[in-house]
């Protein structure tokens, strides 16, 4: 007998909102702390911050639009939200690292 798996039984739209969610508010700190510390090259970190934000709230978007609508739209949607979450984590992870190793300044 053979069975066939689908790639996942449990959506995970609900779950890219809330994180989505709560990194942009996490940039959005980051951005703040930038201002308050006066980091000297900030242009460069504002901007990628910025597209770290803009990132987590398009897959917040698109993770949203993907719980209301039909099923085979709904997996197309879940997925770019998928990627579109994880290019945002990326371009954060980048942030973090210029941060930490003091790379801008």
């Amino acid at each position: 007998m053979v069975m066939v798996h689908t790639k996942k039984e449990t959506p995970s739209s609900p779950h890219i909102l809330n994180t989505s969610a709560n990194l942009m508010g996490l940039c959005f700190i980051i951005l703040t702390s930038i201002e308050l510390l006066k980091i000297k090259t900030t242009t460069y970190l504002d901007e990628i911050v910025f597209l770290a934000i803009i990132l987590f709230m398009s897959s917040s978007i698109v993770s949203f639009l993907s719980m209301k609508t039909t099923h085979k739209t709904s997996i197309r949607l879940e997925n770019a939200a998928d990627y579109i979450f994880l290019s945002g984590l990326i371009v954060l992870f980048i942030t973090a690292i210029l941060i930490s190793f003091d790379f801008v300044g």
